[in-house]
């Protein structure tokens, strides 16, 4: 975690704890009062509470009591489950409970020296990109002194509750948290990276292939410290309503483990060996469990020994946890949510990622070149009037992982405007060279295009060829204004940066050596009919592409006469009357060897499709014809923002 801690709100917690101590009074948050505001953003929904502290609940309060674990707590009456289920996630890893509730021991009643008690908690949410230290008072909302939101099923321990009271501080109120997805609250514990998939769309219920390679990535995301929680779409049926199996509609449970279990033929004599993918899943309620095969005490697990049922935790229990096939968990539930721990650390035996993270914003301006908020790809003419960042992929080859996520809009229910903007990005493949905005869509390549989505954040994972690459931000609709984070992850550094010029910049220097008056894209599709340079009659080609003292280079493709380059440049050009220069060469361990070049004035009144053009020898426009093609793409103009 960074040492860097924001302060909400610039409270700070020894300080406030010190004057507590010195007064002798328990602290009471003016920033967050126990009164109905801090419950509640909506007056009708307004009840009788009463704010209670720990000390009046019960003789020994405690915030942990034997530690943390899965089954610390319960609901309540808010509709929070997805904050419960995320809680349950979070119990299962100290390393990360650690950091959310920072110095626990320091926090934590002393039953010998009460005076050393002042009424004041903190806790630690990653909050749009930084870590954001929340201090609360102690003061919990209660009904015939009963705790009336989440709670522990251990009278005298409090964790639970303080966490989400000062969640709800961060959210404005305890009624904005009611409704809200359990990855959400995931990257708050944590950091991480949320990825959403539909069980239903992906037809995983039905197809044993897609089954089992989504079965092997949630096992690698378990073992390597993600969280994985799910649920069953409401649509079409009342939520919180149960199916005949037992599973609550509209509700989020949290799975708490992914194994293969083998049942061997010591133990079943009829199947030799068999090997079952399973998976466990705990109800924030507590209770309500599945009836299906597997559940607590289905005849199934007598085929499974002692010692294995001990290993894997079954208990014949009503206590919410249960196992399931992962066939069944795949045919019963519509939405699984995935916070996905990227690995940064370089002293790890797994994967490590590169990380970049930008801060953006989606921003409405009358002039089309300073508006930033464009809308989706379909809106064609102003699809380009968003945020655009430029990363290079450095290998010939690379996995990148995207995640685009959208300030928290918890805080605006009150205004009526809490809902989460549907968000997504496009990547594209663009010129070699290319520093300034995009203007429109010539030669670039739609590489990507990641899920739309009301979610707070929408991922994507994808293999990319080298080269540069530009990833698009859009809300769904045009002219909606918000902030957003950007973090890419790659297996070598990719320097992410924003594009905010628009063409190069006039300055001092530019009056000396001139200013650019022409922008010319070019993109070399393909050749054929190259000279063979080899027995086997290939060749070894790339082709270089020079305009006045500027030059870049494709890679080589080996092995042939016909190769394909997709390789796409863009030049500013202060002299019109110099030429482009494309020539295509073959590369040999010692010199390489010249096969052809083409010549091209490239003004804004050629032809701007495809071009087919023969290979020719060094010198002017009538020099010797040379074997082979080349098929590029060229397009000019003399107003450099147009492309």
């Amino acid at each position: 975690m960074s040492s860097s801690v924001q302060l909400f709100q610039d409270q700070k917690y020894h300080e406030l704890k010190g004057q507590c101590l010195q007064q002798g009074q328990l602290f009471e948050d003016p920033e967050f009062p126990a009164s109905d505001e801090s419950l509640y953003y909506d007056p009708v929904a307004r009840g009788k509470v009463e704010w209670k502290r720990p000390k009046d609940l019960c003789e020994d309060p405690h915030l942990l009591v034997d530690g943390m674990s899965s089954h610390d707590f319960h609901q309540g009456k808010l509709g929070n489950c997805w904050f419960v289920a995320a809680c349950s996630c979070l119990a299962l890893r100290k390393s990360l409970w650690q950091q959310v509730i920072p110095d626990s021991q320091e926090q934590e009643w002393d039953p010998h020296s009460p005076r050393k008690y002042a009424g004041i908690f903190r806790f630690r949410f990653w909050r749009f990109g930084e870590w954001t230290e929340v201090v609360i008072d102690d003061l919990l909302p209660t009904e015939n002194g009963e705790l009336i939101y989440c709670h522990s099923n251990v009278r005298n321990e409090f964790w639970s509750a303080l966490l989400e009271k000062a969640y709800a501080k961060l959210a404005g109120s305890y009624q904005a948290l009611d409704g809200g997805c359990a990855a959400e609250a995931l990257v708050d514990f944590t950091g991480a990276v949320a990825d959403s998939i539909n069980l239903a769309e992906g037809k995983y219920g039905e197809v044993i292939s897609e089954q089992m390679k989504l079965f092997e990535d949630l096992m690698k995301v378990h073992k390597r410290g993600g969280f994985i929680s799910c649920s069953i779409s409401s649509l079409g049926r009342p939520s919180e309503a149960e199916t005949e199996m037992g599973l609550i509609v509209g509700h989020a449970y949290s799975v708490t483990a992914i194994r293969k279990l083998r049942l061997g033929e010591r133990l079943l004599f009829s199947f030799q060996a068999q090997k079952l993918f399973m998976i466990r899943l705990r109800n924030p309620w507590g209770k309500k469990e599945w009836h299906g095969a597997w559940s607590d005490s289905s005849e199934e697990w007598k085929k499974v020994s002692d010692s294995e049922r001990k290993d894997l935790g079954l208990t014949v229990e009503n206590d919410g946890e249960f196992w399931m096939t992962f066939e069944d968990w795949c045919k019963n539930f519509t939405d699984v949510d995935i916070c996905r721990t990227v690995n940064t650390s370089f002293f790890s035996l797994h994967k490590t990622w590169e990380k970049e993270m930008m801060y953006g914003a989606w921003a409405k301006h009358p002039e089309p070149l300073l508006n930033r908020a464009g809308g989706c790809f379909d809106n064609r003419e102003t699809f380009l009037q968003n945020p655009q960042f430029l990363f290079d992929v450095k290998k010939a080859e690379d996995k990148v992982l995207v995640s685009l996520q959208q300030e928290d809009r918890r805080r605006y229910k009150k205004e009526g405007k809490g809902d989460n903007i549907t968000i997504g990005f496009e990547i594209l493949k663009v010129e070699d060279n290319r520093r300034y905005r995009l203007h429109k869509l010539t030669v670039q390549e739609r590489v990507a295009t990641s899920p739309y989505s009301n979610t707070r954040s929408v991922f994507l994972r994808r293999s990319l060829q080298r080269g540069r690459y530009v990833l698009i931000p859009t809300t769904y609709t045009p002219g909606v204004p918000t902030r957003f984070i950007l973090r890419l992850y790659t297996d070598v550094p990719s320097k992410l940066r924003e594009l905010k010029a628009d063409r190069p910049e006039m300055t001092c220097w530019s009056l000396l050596c001139g200013y650019p008056r022409r922008v010319t894209q070019i993109k070399v599709h393909s050749a054929e009919g190259l000279q063979k340079q080899d027995r086997s009659g290939g060749a070894n080609p790339y082709v270089l592409i020079k305009c006045e003292n500027q030059s870049r280079r494709s890679a080589v493709q080996h092995g042939t006469s016909s190769p394909v380059f997709n390789t796409q440049v863009i030049f500013y050009r202060k002299d019109l009357d110099s030429p482009v220069t494309i020539q295509v060469w073959h590369s040999r361990l010692l010199s390489d060897q010249f096969l052809g070049q083409a010549v091209l004035a490239a003004s804004p009144g050629e032809p701007r499709q495809q071009q087919r053009l023969r290979l020719r020898a060094r010198g002017g426009g009538e020099a010797a014809e040379l074997p082979g093609h080349i098929s590029i793409t060229v397009l000019s103009s003399d107003d450099l923002a147009e492309l």
